[in-house]
């Protein structure tokens, strides 16, 4: 399941589920407000690579371009284990 398609099933399922504490559902709401946050920073880091590939094709050079990749995907990989952990939240829940 992609980022977006799981922020927008997370947010349907806290919204119709009615038996939950407006405490949860707030804390949920932080979270999730924190997702999108981190998508939309990682979709500009992901433009930003994209330039910086244009450059390394046109012949210039990008410093640090290493460790801005790592940086990158440590981010990338802190939302999936975000993601991951709502998405295991809700399961238990439903059960």
């Amino acid at each position: 399941m992609s980022v977006a398609g799981f922020l927008a099933y997370a947010g349907l399922a806290t919204a119709r589920d009615q038996s939950r504490t407006a405490v949860a559902i707030a804390t949920e709401r932080d979270v999730l407000t924190e997702l999108f946050a981190m998508r939309r920073q990682l979709g500009w880091a992901g433009s930003n690579l994209n330039q910086a590939a244009r450059i390394l094709n046109s012949g210039g050079d990008v410093p640090h371009l290493a460790q801005v990749i790592t940086e990158v995907r440590r981010a990338a990989d802190a939302v999936r284990r975000a993601a991951n952990h709502v998405t295991n939240q809700q399961t238990d829940e439903a059960l």
